[in-house]
């Protein structure tokens, strides 16, 4: 038996170039006239009522130049870090061509992939708090009207942004700490651990941006439909 040959191991700086590179490549590919464009906001007071039929009514409620700011980040940063999801694809076709065929496995293609695919659970939660993706507990939920709905969403807001600070909080003294060890991860490949940390940071903050747009959107929602006999 023949001893087994470690294949070619990715520099790190080429693993974060390609998280910055590609995504930006396949937007720019990919983009078509409001294609991303997210749902306008309803002018006239019965349709806002009218549009509360649908499953997320806060998506098209009336909104102003922050949260449709706001919404943008949301969108193309979740657009953009969902495109990494072909990276992996990438690396585990060449580990099986490299290992199957060559004999040669690589080091670093699983290390690669769940560091991946842990940043993206991370930094794409704005992008699921703007489009519902978020799990709630309905049983109270669904049996209010839909103004007690909203007025719902504004209380339990609160939860949301102490957890959402907790969390940016937290993020930022794992991000700190690793940035000043110089930290790696404890694998072979020994990868540099902050820039996946930070992604918690930044994570956090987009959810919160996500969270403020939501808020004021669920506020002048409550407020319109209070206004409507």
């Amino acid at each position: 038996m023949t001893g087994i040959t470690v294949g070619f191991v990715m520099p790190h700086w080429l693993y974060w170039g390609l998280l910055v590179v590609v995504p930006l490549i396949l937007m720019a590919l990919t983009r078509q006239p409001g294609k991303n464009r997210l749902p306008a906001p309803v002018a006239d007071e019965e349709l806002a009522l009218d549009v509360l039929a649908e499953e997320d009514p806060v998506m098209h409620a009336p909104g102003n130049a922050v949260t449709r700011a706001l919404d943008w980040i949301s969108n193309q940063t979740g657009t953009f870090v969902a495109l990494w999801a072909i990276i992996p694809v990438c690396f585990y076709t060449y580990e099986v061509v490299s290992r199957q065929i060559f004999d040669m496995p690589t080091i670093w293609v699983h290390e690669a992939s769940y560091l991946l695919f842990g940043m993206q659970y991370l930094v794409a939660g704005g992008y699921a708090l703007l489009h519902g993706a978020h799990v709630r507990v309905d049983v109270l939920y669904v049996k209010l009207p839909q103004r007690g709905r909203v007025g719902m969403d504004i209380f339990t807001s609160v939860f949301f942004f102490i957890f959402a600070l907790t969390l940016l909080g937290t993020g930022w003294q794992f991000f700190n700490d690793s940035y000043q060890m110089r930290e790696v991860t404890m694998e072979t490949w020994q990868i540099q651990h902050w820039p996946v940390k930070g992604a918690m940071v930044l994570g956090s903050a987009l959810l919160i941006l996500a969270g403020i747009s939501k808020l004021i959107k669920d506020i002048m929602l409550f407020r319109r439909m209070g206004g409507v006999a």
